[in-house]
């Protein structure tokens, strides 16, 4: 009742209004050509809703009248594309027939409602009813004024109700079908996807950068020492370009420009994180086994990832300790670990610990695993990456 009361205070009221009188205008031309065939217009129509383009037509047009809420959305609910298929051609024909029916309920009640308004006002006002009335009976003049608005107010409802009714009839057969809907979701899921990577690129990249300035600018203050801190600059120059290569890379996809993004590091490159984190101060074992420049593209960039921040961690919450790195290339997959002791008093530090999840994220969509945890009194980070699937 109460959008009912709303409703002429509502544009798109009056919007699907015109969109119902729209086809009368073919109607009142066929019938004044061929007045003995008024279901003409159902057959004339039918050809031209197997055209692809009236398709697209029909729903720019449905759109725009009966969902101006949707209009330039690229999911809303009326489609505003040609037809793909013989599906969307049949819907857009039986579209078409609908739309013609009810523009057969809705323009003879907008011409004939208002017409009984007028004669009962005549009527009130004491002038003679014509000899064809309108009014199916012959009320008194108070009578007859209180009817008056009567007509106005079932127009309204006719009015209101057919657009819901057409507006439904338009989504279910100018929106996008059941084939559309699953391409638009994997698109969309496609789009959620790439931005949750991007931005698991950014926390790894940029706070591994952050991480190391910070230890090195404190280490280098601490120290006192020239050479020292000559070295902590080179160190702290040598990651803040190395991340912001990886910003601009990542910025690249962002604004989706035809220039090539630069590739991302690998873990042939993994000597410049070893060395980024001995210049940090920690005492790095490494050991790299196998050819880490052979390793299909996935797995390599994902496990650099995983390695960088795993060598993360250990600086912001450890601070420079001991770091022990095994990294190998076995026949099943590439195996990661890095352990590091725990220091007595932790380095206090701000976040969400979004770093442990996303490094098992990135094993998970390669089909592998990670875990951190405690281990032999100090911390590890364990990741198996397979090889075989991703080959």
């Amino acid at each position: 009742m109460y959008r009912l009361l709303r409703a002429p205070l509502r544009p798109v009221t009056y919007s699907r209004w015109l969109h119902l009188c729209v086809p009368m205008l073919l109607l009142a031309i066929w019938m004044f050509v061929f007045p003995r065939w008024p279901w003409g217009p159902l057959l004339v129509v039918l050809p031209f809703g197997l055209v692809p383009w009236v398709r697209l037509a029909e729903g720019l047009q449905a759109q725009f009248l009966l969902t101006p809420h949707d209009r330039g959305s690229a999911d809303g609910a009326i489609g505003v594309k040609a037809s793909a298929h013989w599906g969307d051609r049949w819907r857009t024909v039986l579209w078409m027939e609908t739309r013609m029916v009810f523009a057969a309920v809705a323009v003879p009640a907008t011409v004939w409602l208002p017409a009984v308004s007028v004669e009962l006002i005549a009527i009130a006002a004491g002038h003679p009813i014509d000899p064809d009335p309108m009014v199916p009976f012959e009320p008194g003049r108070w009578t007859a004024a209180l009817l008056a608005p009567v007509p106005l107010l079932v127009l309204m409802v006719v009015v209101v109700l057919l657009g819901e009714l057409v507006t439904a009839a338009a989504t279910r057969l100018l929106g996008p079908s059941a084939a559309e809907r699953l391409t638009a979701l994997e698109a969309r899921t496609e789009q959620l996807l790439e931005r949750t990577r991007i931005a698991r690129e950014l926390h790894d990249s940029i706070g591994h950068a952050l991480t190391v300035a910070v230890v090195q600018a404190g280490a280098a203050r601490a120290a006192g020492d020239p050479a020292f801190t000559e070295r902590a600059l080179c160190a702290i120059e040598e990651t803040g370009r190395a991340a912001l290569e990886d910003l601009e890379r990542v910025l690249a996809v962002l604004r989706e420009s035809g220039r090539p993004p630069s590739q991302r590091p690998t873990l042939a490159e993994a000597g410049r994180l070893l060395e980024s984190a001995r210049a940090s101060g920690s005492t790095v074992d490494a050991q790299l086994n196998g050819s880490l420049e052979k390793l299909p593209g996935p797995v390599t960039r994902e496990g650099y990832r995983i390695l960088q921040e795993a060598l993360t961690n250990v600086l912001r919450h450890c601070g420079p300790v001991a770091v022990r790195v095994r990294v190998e290339v076995a026949a099943g997959g590439l195996h990661l670990e890095v352990t590091n002791p725990l220091p007595e008093r932790p380095v206090v530090t701000s976040g969400g610990g979004s770093g442990l999840r996303g490094m098992r994220e990135r094993a998970a969509l390669l089909g592998g695993e990670a875990d951190t945890g405690p281990y032999e009194g100090g911390w590890r980070v364990r990741a198996r990456l397979p090889l075989e699937r991703i080959r």
